[in-house]
């Protein structure tokens, strides 16, 4: 349902003459999580990868779901790209933010990898109080989808 929910994205950018990113290739990924290992202390989950296989994250209606850093790409993205690394960078500033992989974002809510609890959910941005649990992290890709599409 997140692919289908996408391609909706896909056609409406279209319709502007943009493009969202292509996945993001292996090697890539492979300097992302050492990368991720070295500056953030985290394990990136495998199910995250599997995401950016697919998108190498995506910006739509003040929606965004964070993506490989820039700088580490061979190829330059389609979209600008918020970089998971640096944006998590930015959140860790606040000790109790650790506890959270930040893997995107709207106006309102943070969509995060809570790595104490190992679950997937949705917290008010900016008080933290958790708002929705998801059972993996398709589910919430599929939230931050449908919720820029609704927007």
């Amino acid at each position: 349902m997140w692919k289908e929910k996408l391609q909706q994205i896909v056609q409406e950018m279209k319709s502007y003459g943009e493009e969202i990113n292509k996945g993001a290739a292996t090697a890539e990924m492979q300097l992302f999580l050492e990368k991720s290992k070295t500056e953030l202390n985290v394990a990136v989950p495998d199910e995250y990868l599997k995401i950016l296989e697919v998108v190498n994250g995506v910006e739509f209606n003040g929606f965004i779901l964070y993506g490989i850093d820039e700088e580490l790409l061979d190829v330059e993205p389609n979209q600008s790209i918020h970089g998971m690394i640096e944006s998590n960078k930015i959140w860790y500033e606040n000790e109790w933010q650790k506890r959270y992989l930040f893997l995107g974002e709207s106006d309102i809510s943070w969509f995060v990898y809570d790595l104490e609890e190992d679950q997937y959910c949705e917290l008010d941005n900016p008080s933290g109080t958790e708002c929705e649990v998801f059972d993996n992290v398709v589910d919430l890709v599929e939230k931050i989808l449908c919720d820029a599409l609704e927007y």
